[in-house]
């Protein structure tokens, strides 16, 4: 089939978010003007710079998360395991603004070292982020949308050490979770090592 999205897809799901598949989970948490916590996940988010090292995400809807990046200038991305798949999901919930997802979904919160929002206590990675770049999203006719691009650059990494092994971040230990569309999700279970032309296997 092809269509133009703009025409509709006749089908009975929309089809964009599987495609576009796995993604990461953009697990948020931020700190509003009075200091009060929130944490919410985001379906559109990733890395985008190893050098300096950047992540964005991205809100349809000027959204509690958004709302608090923009007015501190922080925020802190928490890595998505297994183990707390459910408790993500669970910080969906259509809160009202100043209501702790921390609390709701039973998490415990951790300070971080150099920006004011919290990481998830069980969480095996965080990175502290500082907002370098907030926009409004235009479409191609060059009209305004409401959907919202944070991008911040990381300030601090937190690792639990139970995660490094042989020098190394261990992902599988790790199992992040990827999200799939729809309500779809996938626990990373394995690794399949491939190498670019000319590249040596790393050494352990």
């Amino acid at each position: 089939m092809f269509y133009e999205p703009g025409q509709g897809h006749g089908l009975p799901f929309n089809p964009f978010k599987a495609i576009i598949a796995p993604r990461p989970i953009g697990w948020i948490s931020t700190v509003d003007s009075q200091g009060r916590p929130n944490l919410a996940p985001y379906s559109f988010f990733n890395a985008i710079s190893g050098s300096p090292e950047m992540l964005m995400f991205t809100s349809e809807g000027f959204k509690d998360s958004v709302r608090n990046a923009k007015e501190t200038g922080e925020f802190v991305f928490n890595l998505v395991s297994e183990p707390l798949l459910q408790a993500m999901s669970d910080t969906a919930a259509a809160l009202e603004p100043g209501e702790n997802e921390f609390e709701f979904a039973k998490l415990g919160a951790t300070p971080s070292r150099l920006v004011k929002p919290p990481r998830v206590t069980d969480t095996p990675a965080a990175l502290e982020c500082k907002v370098t770049l907030f926009t409004q999203l235009k479409d191609m006719n060059d009209e305004i949308t409401d959907r919202y691009m944070v991008v911040g650059q990381v300030v601090g990494v937190y690792i639990n050490d139970d995660y490094i092994v042989n020098g190394r971040f261990d992902v599988l230990k790790a199992a992040p979770v990827a999200r799939c569309g729809y309500q779809d999700y996938s626990p990373m279970r394995e690794l399949v090592q491939v190498l670019r032309p000319g590249e040596a296997p790393l050494k352990t």
